[in-house]
């Protein structure tokens, strides 16, 4: 037999606050004060502005009475300005000559009111804070436009944003989402915008603005994972570029049947690796070097150029490994290729030069 349990309202509020949580968009900020230091600024202002009320008082005593002795010390002066400036006023001491009245008036009352704020700073700084992040976020997502969406922030997703960005990309132009708090976070820190929450629900790639995005990194740890944020991206964005990672190679097809243009398969591509490194451990020093863009060898994407147009692959200053002819992807030799087109793209390989960024035209192609 099954029973079916209800929420009750405890439930429902506990979802209500992680639909808040994990739905929310955080923008990269600079590093705040820390509250405790906040707090202790807060309170010194607060007395100093009590001392300087009471002084003012003292030192115009005489324009004061007391009900209790008609006379008013220094310690009357603390009492009246603490009253007077929490406006509890209790009325046993007050103002009685004119230039006590108009003291009050113009130094005192203002200094009431500053005595507030100081109080209720916290208040209206929260209030200025959610307005100013929401302004933030509208003028964010107003501007957001053919950006990079980058689903998991661990090893794989920030080593593939680290090499988008390595052709010019700015970090304003990604998004990432992940389950993680800490690493989104981790995410705002480095500068990229972050959203706390699933990325196989629709509502959360939306926050993302997936729907304008122009590229989009799969990177979850489990395949399934990748499987249902890719169906779900696909459906929201019908043209955008999505590339996935996979630990089992049998996933693969999945993927590309789930819409994904490019699936790399990170187990049997670090296997592959492994092995080579034992057979031969230059080839392996060699293919290392070229995962590890900006160091090195780098293997890159770029446009025939015109003096190139008319030669064979082999005739180019560039080592040329393939020839991308519309859809296809040609091996170097292979006889279909004939001579280089004007509007072919090759993929080469180049020598890394440290510190400096790829031409916008020129992709990396990080090896899998």
């Amino acid at each position: 037999m099954f029973h079916v349990k209800l929420p009750g309202h405890d439930a429902i509020a506990r979802q209500a606050d992680e639909h808040l949580v994990t739905h929310r968009v955080k923008l990269p900020r600079k590093v705040v004060e820390h509250p405790f230091r906040q707090v202790a600024k807060r309170v010194i202002m607060a007395l100093l502005v009590l001392v300087a009320t009471a002084l003012i008082v003292y030192f115009d005593h005489d324009g004061y009475n007391d009900n209790s002795d008609g006379s008013v010390d220094l310690l009357d002066s603390f009492y009246y300005a603490t009253v007077t400036l929490s406006t509890t006023g209790y009325g046993d001491i007050t103002p009685v000559s004119d230039a006590a009245r108009l003291v009050n008036i113009f130094v005192v009352t203002p200094l009431r009111v500053m005595f507030l704020i100081i109080l209720v700073g916290t208040t209206l700084e929260v209030l200025t804070e959610r307005t100013r992040e929401e302004w933030r976020l509208n003028r964010w997502r107003s501007t957001l436009r053919d950006h990079t969406v980058v689903v998991g922030f661990g090893t794989k997703g920030r080593s593939a944003i680290q090499t988008v960005c390595a052709t010019g990309l700015k970090k304003e132009q990604v998004v990432v989402v992940d389950p993680s708090a800490k690493v989104i976070e981790a995410a705002t820190a480095d500068g990229y915008a972050g959203i706390v929450g699933d990325a196989t629900r629709s509502e959360v790639l939306k926050r993302a603005e997936v729907h304008k995005a122009r590229k989009i990194i799969i990177a979850t740890q489990r395949d399934d994972t990748a499987v249902l944020v890719t169906l779900t991206a696909r459906q929201l964005n019908k043209g955008a570029k999505i590339v996935a990672a996979v630990r089992e190679e049998e996933n693969a097809p999945l993927l590309k049947q789930s819409g994904a243009d490019a699936v790399i398969t990170s187990a049997s591509a670090a296997g592959r690796l492994l092995g080579l490194s034992v057979l031969s451990p230059a080839a392996g020093m060699v293919m290392e070097d070229l995962i590890q863009q900006g160091s090195g060898l780098d293997i890159v994407e770029r446009p025939v150029i015109k003096a190139e147009v008319g030669k064979g692959p082999r005739e180019t200053d560039d080592l040329v490994v393939s020839v991308v002819r519309g859809h296809r992807v040609l091996g170097y030799d292979d006889p279909a290729i004939g001579t280089l087109e004007l509007t072919d793209r090759l993929i080469t390989i180049v020598r890394a030069t440290p510190g400096s960024q790829i031409a916008p035209d020129v992709r990396p192609i990080p090896s899998s």
